[in-house]
């Protein structure tokens, strides 16, 4: 009975270290929002930054990134992706553009209801990021000119 009751104030004491890591200067309306949208969260870790806040935490091992406004408002969450995990016509549609380019950063944007993605390709001499919004076709967002290391 011991072993259970000190093993049940452990698992409390971590859960409650994980979830208020740096949350004592945070506001009230983002950790009541944020609880109420992520059910067990791991490695939660706030940071404030200008005009908004940002969470990154775990659940079931995926990494996510949270932004709330001041007021407690969610208005995104993002994640890294595997390509696999890209909607059958993206990822197809992704492929026909990576010509001599390889694919090296590809996440996932939800906000407001609408999932954007944006994928990085990387050539010798140019970099590429392409956005996927959600008509569902790749667009050019940004291109620049590699730099030698």
């Amino acid at each position: 009975m011991k072993k259970i009751i000190v093993l049940a104030l452990v698992l409390t004491a971590l859960a409650t270290t994980a979830f208020s890591n740096n949350s004592d200067n945070i506001n009230r309306q983002a950790l009541n929002t944020f609880s109420k949208n992520y059910i067990n969260p791991q490695d939660v870790q706030w940071e404030s930054l200008d005009g908004y806040l940002k969470v990154t935490f775990k659940i079931d091992g995926q990494q996510l990134f949270a932004y709330y406004r001041e007021d407690g408002e969610q208005f995104a969450v993002t994640r890294n992706i595997l390509s696999t995990q890209l909607p059958i016509s993206l990822s197809a549609e992704l492929k026909s553009k990576c010509n001599n380019q390889w694919l090296t950063e590809l996440f996932e944007i939800s906000s407001n209801g609408e999932t954007t993605y944006f994928a990085t390709l990387n050539s010798a001499d140019k970099v590429t990021v392409l956005r996927a919004d959600a008509s569902g076709n790749w667009s050019v967002f940004k291109k620049a000119r590699r730099t030698a290391e």
